[in-house]
């Protein structure tokens, strides 16, 4: 198996909109001791939706760690835009990068409002804590609907809708790269494809969105470009109906994929199965 990145197709994010993206050479991370990602790269395009792939200890969530700064890391190159993540400050790249974990630690008796407004501490600093009627702030409340769960302390919360309220505290922060580990987790379909739906809204804003996702399906139908990971390395990243074909998913997942275009939409659809399982009887 390949350990080295290479791209299917050429990329739809060329010229500016793949230059003032996210651009990784040369990742190096570890976890608990063990070298987890060797050396990878790979590039995230401006103002899209980018998935990061692989089976389980792929390095997907090692791989946003070490790109949030949340981790120890060493980069070859860490840009995004014209910004040189590696040479900024905590607080600058703070204000660049958000970061949505799959459990963070929260404080259970902190109210939604309250944790949604620490979003703004890389901005505003120690005033933040009086913040919770800032535009952003409110934003991130509005477009993840948790108004109604405004009042509410974080450990009353479901885990879809502390999924919600994590999301509204990054887009309280007004990242230019948005990070997240499994954000459809604890989601109903419903929430699931609301949730993209407003990472779509957020790409078209102009946000950097990357994405780690088990679920293929949601991968092909609403992200432009994915990233594969497997054995500590990018496998393949591009876009996805490039990617994402019959091989590469039997290679990778080892799994049976017929790959179908949605007459709706253009976007591609996967089928898959067990190779040489039966289909009913």
């Amino acid at each position: 198996m390949m350990h080295t990145s290479r791209d299917t197709a050429p990329d739809e994010a060329s010229g500016s909109t793949r230059k003032n993206g996210l651009t990784v050479r040369g990742v190096r991370a570890s976890r608990g001791g063990s070298l987890i990602i060797d050396g990878a790269d790979l590039s995230a395009p401006r103002a899209r939706i980018t998935a990061l792939l692989g089976p389980n200890g792929a390095g997907k969530s090692t791989l946003l760690h070490a790109i949030a700064g949340t981790s120890p890391a060493s980069f070859t190159t860490l840009t995004h835009g014209d910004g040189d993540l590696l040479r900024m400050p905590r607080r600058s790249r703070a204000q660049v990068v958000a970061f949505v974990e799959q459990e963070p630690a929260t404080p259970d008796s902190i109210r939604v409002r309250e944790l949604v407004t620490l979003g703004r501490l890389p901005h505003d600093g120690m005033w933040a804590a009086s913040g919770d009627d800032h535009p952003a702030v409110q934003r991130g409340i509005r477009l993840t609907e948790a108004n109604e769960l405004a009042e509410r302390t974080y450990a009353s919360l479901s885990g879809g809708e502390k999924q919600r309220v994590q999301l509204a505290r990054a887009i309280a922060q007004e990242p230019r790269l948005l990070l997240l580990d499994e954000p459809t987790n604890h989601l109903d379909i419903r929430a699931q494809l609301r949730t993209l739906a407003l990472l779509r809204r957020l790409a078209h804003d102009g946000t950097t969105v990357v994405a780690a996702l088990h679920d293929l399906g949601l991968a092909a139908a609403h992200a432009d470009h994915v990233v594969v990971m497997a054995d500590g390395g990018v496998f393949a990243q591009g876009a996805p109906a490039d990617v994402l074909t019959p091989a590469l998913l039997r290679e990778i997942w080892g799994v049976h994929a017929d790959v179908l275009t949605n007459p709706t939409t253009g976007r591609t659809v996967l089928a898959l199965s067990l190779e040489g399982a039966s289909v009913g009887r």
